[in-house]
């Protein structure tokens, strides 16, 4: 999946338009995330692997409905309730992300 690719297919996720330049931060953030996971010793140079493109894109959704509410543990306000996993990126959405190894 190519970067504009990524760009249209979050923008998709979101209930609101947003610009591009900013999901593309936030695309680069998930992308982040990602490799961390996945290459835990070292990512350098490294891009993500074409099999966890939708999730990156899904990451960047979550991390940009978030904005302004980053960290929140909990918040009650006329019914609605909301509380985060976490202040990043879940647990839960990096679960399926397998940590790259090779023999030395």
């Amino acid at each position: 999946m190519t970067n504009d690719e990524k760009i249209t297919y979050t923008a998709t996720l979101l209930d609101r338009t947003v610009a591009s330049e900013l999901i593309s931060a936030y695309l680069e953030a998930a992308a982040e995330g990602i490799l961390r996971k996945r290459y835990p010793f070292g990512s350098s140079g490294k891009e993500v692997p074409d099999q966890y493109s939708r999730l990156q894109c899904e990451i960047a959704a979550y991390l940009i409905n978030k904005r302004g509410a980053e960290g929140q543990l909990s918040h009650n306000e006329n019914g609605v309730s909301r509380s985060y996993e976490a202040s990043y990126i879940p647990s839960s959405m990096l679960k399926w992300v397998l940590p790259y190894c090779e023999v030395l």
